[in-house]
């Protein structure tokens, strides 16, 4: 099938290789001209494990191409994705449908026959309908059909996700759309991958409820970590313990510094606007917002401790900066928070992150940014962990901590252990939910 996908960040840009590596032929479209040059180039803008050699094999099969003119892209497409950003709106935490809805009525006019629009981006129930709307008075001539397609794709594990997902979920109005969307997935079909088709609010509200529930689930571990520390009880071995139970499952449940990313902090705000514009209080999930915010906070609390009440002065190396491993996607990182608190205290703070600098640097000011994390640590008072990086999983401590002025630990994501840090010869290291040593 002809396949247009319009908008190249994250979602766009990996869905669309992954619908050409289908067997489908796929036109991405992006009004940014640069970036649209980068990728014919055979450069990714964004970091995704695998995504440039997949992306160079369908450029090479003639299955994927890249645009910057959306009529043409659209001119006898079957579907078209829309798949620009939804960030939250300033002052009252709605998603801001701006881009989407001036997608659609671009779209509209360049339609030359049948499609089906597909909404790819994460919006509150109802946009379907309102961006059917808006198609239908820019083009009342115009015939197609609308449908929503959620993505559920972790970054640093996209492609794997899109190939074998958990479902996919499909929401339709006609069966016509239906039959066009059932085609697109026919891979994953065959495969016996679940496709979950229903109608069109079903499938926006899906998105919403399963990504509150997973940050429901974070947020909830972080607050047993912090009562763990006060009864003398272990978070690991409390996760461990609940995750096998069938019914809760061991995923969601590491304890740490607070969610970021690009989904769960919008996502939970536009679910609680969603819930209070339609007087149905989301109150579980305006707790899970509050309480993440307070996560971070409390973090830098444990920062203060080991720098013995003051930031002032101290030479401090953080390990990790995006808001998880395996990209380079630092939006709502819990560094954002922890990491000016830092500066503004007065430290002198080192940065090292394998894939954080790019973006990193415009956000996090006053750094010192190094590559090498025994450099970074070099006469420093305190290291920390902040996001668990496969380099930073299998440190020689015993090097850390000789190199340190002051050998103090903050592991933020219980990467090690109070034991390994003592034998290395850590005088304080603190953690998430587990016992520490207090010098």
């Amino acid at each position: 099938m002809r396949i247009t996908m319009i908008g190249t960040g994250y979602v766009g840009l990996v869905s669309g290789v992954c619908f050409s590596d289908f067997g489908h032929d796929v036109i991405c479209v992006d009004k940014d001209p640069a970036k649209i040059e980068k990728l014919n180039r055979g450069a990714v803008p964004i970091f995704e494990p695998g995504l440039d050699q997949l992306m160079a094999r369908n450029v090479e099969a003639g299955r994927l191409s890249f645009s910057t003119d959306l009529k043409a892209a659209v001119d006898g497409a079957e579907a078209v994705f829309i798949a620009v950003g939804t960030p939250t709106r300033r002052g009252d935490g709605h998603a801001d449908l701006s881009y989407v809805m001036a997608a659609a009525e671009d779209v509209a006019g360049a339609l030359t026959g049948y499609a089906v629009i597909v909404t790819k981006s994460t919006v509150p129930v109802g946009t379907n309908r309102r961006v059917k709307q808006v198609m239908a008075k820019v083009r009342p001539d115009a015939e197609f059909d609308v449908a929503s397609n959620p993505e559920f794709l972790r970054e640093g594990a996209a492609i794997d996700d899109f190939m074998k997902p958990d479902r996919v979920v499909i929401g339709v109005q006609t069966e016509r759309a239906a039959e066009v969307l059932a085609e697109i997935y026919r891979p994953l079909f065959l495969r016996d991958f679940p496709i979950v088709t229903t109608d069109l609010e079903s499938a926006e509200m899906i998105k919403y409820a399963a990504n509150a529930f997973l940050a429901t689930k974070i947020t909830f571990i972080n607050e047993i970590a912090a009562l763990c520390e006060r009864v003398g009880a272990d978070v690991k071995e409390v996760s461990k313990g609940m995750g096998l139970d069938g019914r809760i499952g061991n995923k969601f449940l590491h304890a740490g510094p607070g969610y970021g990313g690009s989904c769960f902090p919008k996502d939970t705000q536009a679910l609680a606007r969603i819930g209070q514009e339609h007087a149905v209080p989301q109150s579980i999930v305006e707790t899970v917002i509050r309480v993440n915010d307070a996560v971070k906070t409390r973090m830098i609390e444990k920062l203060r401790d080991l720098c013995d009440g003051s930031f002032n002065g101290k030479t401090i190396a953080i390990l990790g900066v995006t808001f998880k491993p395996n990209t380079d996607d630092m939006r709502d990182a819990p560094s954002l928070t922890i990491v000016p608190a830092l500066v503004g205290g007065g430290a002198k703070v080192r940065v090292v992150d394998p894939q954080g600098r790019r973006e990193g640097e415009a956000l996090l000011p006053g750094v010192v940014w190094q590559d090498d994390p025994y450099k970074a640590v070099q006469n420093a008072d305190l290291v920390v962990i902040l996001t668990e990086w496969n380099e930073f999983r299998a440190l020689d401590l015993n090097k850390l901590a000789k190199k340190m002025a002051s050998p103090h630990m903050a592991d933020l994501r219980n990467i090690y252990s109070p034991r390994d840090a003592k034998r290395a010869g850590f005088v304080r290291y603190d953690c998430i939910g587990r016992s520490r040593l207090a010098g």
